[in-house]
């Protein structure tokens, strides 16, 4: 399903084809990265899942705000959006600032989180943090820890950044448990690959045998989550912002194409990949437009 375009879309785009950017090379580097936005919906009933328990998630990833692939008006669109669909619980999967590579202007990120504050649901909004947050960090990233800037400026907002954390809440009688890793690649411009996610420490926080929603930025540790969690959750790959017929010439994973992009059943445990919002690397999609995901949980999800 696609999100309509608003009038500004619709004239930028027609403005680029009038240029002459009607090429599919054009769509790749202007339309499809810049202007789509799509909505990408899974309904599911996932293992350990309480019964009566429906639950509607919003989860938006990688969304790499700056100019002129992510600017602040196309960050309000996607919150607005975000809104209408009505979720009951909105989660942001991290990559919040883009790399140098297609930065051509600098987006505060104080700018961000004050947009970001409009995202409303009435069980809240949470967040966990990925790579280029630290790596967009240089300070944190050589001290070793945190919290990095983001993390600050978005709970300054209300929005919780869940660091191995676990956070019970409930919808309508019925428990459940939210919980975030910290990220797995933190230190790697500087060489060192040591990651900060830590699956026991996390758990252990989970106090009864209520569902768990984890929320993983990078999806290669989705190997080492245990059955106990319902629901995994992650971004980071941008389904390699280049997909055709299923294919990611290019991806983020020591796993190839196995946690590329969409919904993943190993072993009876469930992995959701987000396409994200953003682009790092380089300026460029096709194939895997932007997207937020819409995931209805509980019975009677999977005919919705």
């Amino acid at each position: 399903m696609l999100i309509l375009p608003t009038r500004r879309q619709v004239l930028g785009g027609l403005s680029a084809t009038a240029l002459g950017l009607g090429s599919s090379g054009a769509y790749a580097f202007v339309i499809e990265p810049r202007f789509r936005l799509a909505l990408t919906r899974y309904a599911l009933v996932p293992p350990g899942w309480t019964p009566g328990l429906r639950l509607r998630i919003a989860v938006l990833s990688d969304i790499h705000v700056c100019e002129p692939y992510m600017p602040l008006d196309r960050v309000a669109e996607i919150v607005a959006a975000t809104n209408a669909l009505a979720p009951d619980l909105i989660l942001l999967l991290g990559d919040y600032p883009a790399g140098r590579k297609v930065t051509w202007k600098p987006v505060p990120l104080s700018d961000f989180a004050r947009v970001a504050e409009g995202l409303h649901a009435p069980l809240g909004t949470y967040a966990a943090l990925g790579n280029h947050d630290w790596w967009d960090d240089r300070e944190a990233m050589r001290a070793g820890k945190g919290p990095v800037e983001i993390r600050r400026l978005l709970e300054a907002r209300g929005i919780p950044v869940l660091e191995n954390d676990a956070l019970r809440l409930t919808h309508e009688g019925h428990p459940f448990w939210v919980a975030g890793l910290a990220d797995q690649e933190p230190f790697l411009p500087l060489g060192i690959r040591r990651s900060l996610a830590d699956i026991p420490a996390t758990l252990a926080q989970v106090t009864d045998d209520a569902p768990v929603l984890l929320m993983a930025h990078e999806p290669d540790i989705f190997v080492k989550v245990p059955r106990r969690v319902s629901l995994t959750l992650s971004g980071h790959t941008h389904g390699g912002q280049i997909r055709v017929l299923g294919y990611s010439p290019m991806l983020p994973s020591r796993f190839g194409q196995r946690f590329a992009y969409g919904h993943v059943v190993e072993e009876g445990r469930h992995l959701i990949v987000s396409g994200g919002l953003g682009v790092s690397g380089v300026g460029v999609r096709f194939g895997v437009p932007p997207e937020i995901v819409l995931i209805e949980l509980g019975e009677g999800a999977a005919s919705a």
